[in-house]
């Protein structure tokens, strides 16, 4: 193919960022375990002739300090090799880059042509083809929350809010202010200049109640690409901050007191022949589906938690009055709960998990949530009755508090294997187990504090 013509099937949005320009440079990426962005750049010239290239399969093996776990099976730790082929549909500007650059998702494949099972992209389209054998189509709307934060580059050091426009700290307690935005003005400038550089539709930005604690929602559709836009959107915000001599951070928990950083997740799902939301029935009101659905969150998620709250600093962030559900009540309009059902019309009736952590990969995270709406929506149970009231006070919380109990959860779950894939479910438990792991070996200071003199 010329490279012409292969320029005029890109997305509007890449068309346009390029018009008048030449084409320098194309990053050929895919996401990992944790969700970072592996692959190769590649002259434009060389992609254009190029239908696939290789990546050995270890990158899913890594856990997030850059060690391996061992998950590579009977044959050993060889690297073999898996063929990535580009998606052109997810083909998107960088307009941080210095040249004019593309980035295209690409996906795993082995040598028989099979997707490689534990490719976290790979996952999620096996879990919408389960809803797809069934005649659905599954909705999603993610929530991002993430801080903008001083430059921190001592470790030991605490992480401490970004210094705003004003010329003082991000300030707390200041949930969907409009002054405090301002304060970030600059970045946020940025995040909208290089999001519509990208064809990416920002539904909105709101102050959170942390001290730099932003909020994006995007608008609701197909979770692949849904997915996709999040990968895409915490490397684009990544850099907008770094221009402004600040980071942006995806942790859970990243400044003690402060409330924790959630990857809310709404869901729906059409029928595909009608397009109509199998969540409400003709005269308007809540199906069975949509009582199935609720009590498969219920039921799977405790078992999923350890794929949407994948570190130690996850469960940081599930402290109780701190925006962060610690339960799996379920209730209408009502944020204390872990499932809870906003308010809308009954085309758009959906169900919220707030459950899952911003940190976790948006392929698996995604994935994980609506494989426990698919068991439930199998299994056809009712959840249990509607909470009303103050969650935090007066609900017991059914979800492990740390990570190794969540390992444990997730491994005595065969159902949720069976959604995501066995292979999958062993090696993400070997990795996850081995990251564990090293974080058990690490002395904290608050144990050098209180343990050093006095045990």
């Amino acid at each position: 193919m010329s490279n012409q013509d292969w320029l005029s099937t890109l997305p509007d949005a890449a068309r346009a960022y390029l018009e008048g320009r030449r084409l320098d440079e194309v990053e050929c990426i895919i996401s990992d375990l944790p969700g970072i962005a592996r692959g190769k750049a590649v002259p434009a010239s060389k992609f254009a002739r190029q239908p696939y290239f290789h990546l050995p399969d270890s990158i899913f093996f890594q856990t997030i300090t850059g060690d391996w776990g061992e998950a590579a099976g009977e044959e050993g730790f060889i690297e073999r090799d898996m063929t990535l082929r580009p998606d052109m549909s997810t083909a998107s500007a960088a307009p941080w880059t210095g040249d004019w650059t593309l980035q295209v998702i690409h996906d795993a494949f082995d040598r028989t042509g099979e997707p490689i099972p534990y490719a976290p992209r790979n996952v999620l389209k096996r879990v919408v083809k389960l809803y797809e054998d069934q005649g659905w189509k599954p909705v999603v709307a993610p929530e991002m929350e993430f801080y903008l934060v001083a430059r921190n580059l001592d470790p030991a050091r605490d992480i401490e809010p970004m210094m705003g426009r004003s010329g003082r700290p991000a300030a707390a307690r200041q949930a969907y202010s409009m002054t405090a935005v301002d304060e970030f003005g600059p970045v946020i400038d940025d995040i909208y200049d290089f999001a519509e550089a990208q064809g990416f539709e920002i539904d909105g930005i709101t102050q959170e109640g942390g001290a730099g604690q932003l909020e994006i929602n995007l608008r609701h559709g197909n979770p692949v690409k849904l997915a996709d836009e999040v990968f895409f959107f915490k490397r684009l915000i990544r850099e907008a901050a770094l221009r402004h001599n600040c980071f942006a951070t995806f942790m859970a928990k990243p400044i003690a007191n402060e409330p924790g950083s959630a990857m809310h997740i709404h869901h729906s799902v059409l029928d595909i022949d009608t397009g109509k939301n199998i969540f409400s029935g003709p005269q308007g009101g809540e199906t069975d589906a949509f009582f199935y659905f609720i009590a498969g969150l219920q039921n799977h998620l405790p078992a999923a938690l350890a794929v949407t709250a994948p570190y130690v600093n996850s469960y940081r962030r599930y402290v109780r009055d701190h925006a962060a559900p610690i339960n799996l009540e379920w209730g209408r309009d009502n944020r204390t709960t872990g499932i809870r059902v906003p308010l809308s019309d009954p085309a758009s009736r959906r169900v919220e998990n707030r459950i899952a952590g911003m940190d976790c990969n948006p392929y698996l995270g995604i994935a994980a949530s609506l494989a426990c709406g698919y068991l439930g929506l199998m299994e056809e149970e009712r959840p249990d009755r509607q909470f009303k009231g103050d969650a935090y006070e007066d609900s017991e919380s059914d979800i492990p508090r740390v990570l190794g109990e969540a390992l444990d959860r997730f491994d005595e779950s065969p159902a949720l294997h069976r959604v995501l894939g066995e292979e999958f479910a062993r090696v993400y438990s070997i990795v996850k187990r081995t990251e564990y792991e090293e974080f058990l070996q690490v002395i904290s200071p608050w144990e050098r504090e209180h343990l050093l003199l006095n045990v």
